[in-house]
């Protein structure tokens, strides 16, 4: 295929319906197949293949990790909560800025569960693994009671989680990003 694409190449090289950007895409395109095709084998990571089993079994933990991410949140306790946080966590709130890193999110989420009592329901509406990392798209009602006493604030939106495998297995939101999936509330 590589010769057939070199000889197109030298035949249209005056042909005015082949245009500069045409050639370099072309063999921009060799160089592409040319390197896949010699790249060397990579040892794989772990000894053996990965079996079907071995990818069910990792499959099914990373879906255990949104059960005990909601679990965690729910506990009302940061310390449970921390344990699910990658170090390098990072909290996209709505209407707030960045949380980077396992402190700043503990900080925010300590400061949310002294003025809350929260119940979240997080439905998945799509889950994907590949790897260490798995992917979800969730949506979610929650209800806070502030502590202080008052009515409850029901709220409704989506987000994104990013899970991690980390070295000693365990799943863990590496990312989190929500919003409501409504206007704010005016005044």
């Amino acid at each position: 295929m590589t010769t057939q694409l070199l000889a197109h190449l030298e035949l249209d090289k005056e042909s005015p319906s082949l245009t500069v950007m045409h050639r370099t895409l072309i063999a921009c395109t060799i160089v592409v197949f040319a390197s896949a095709c010699s790249a060397p084998d990579r040892a794989p990571a772990k000894t053996g293949a990965v079996t079907a089993a071995d990818s069910t079994a990792r499959d099914s933990a990373a879906h255990e990790a949104h059960a005990n991410y909601v679990r965690v949140i729910n506990s009302n306790n940061i310390d449970s909560l921390a344990s699910m946080l990658t170090d390098d966590v990072i909290f996209l709130a709505a209407n707030d800025k960045p949380m980077i890193g396992k402190p700043a999110v503990r900080a925010w989420v300590d400061g949310y569960y002294k003025a809350f009592h929260t119940k979240w329901d997080k439905p998945v509406q799509e889950f994907v693994v590949s790897g260490d990392y798995a992917f979800e798209r969730y949506s979610y009602t929650s209800t806070d009671t502030p502590v202080s006493g008052g009515k409850p604030i029901v709220d409704t939106g989506g987000g994104f989680v990013g899970y991690h495998r980390d070295p000693d297995g365990v799943w863990r939101v590496a990312r989190d990003a929500f919003g409501p999936d409504h206007p704010p509330a005016t005044k």
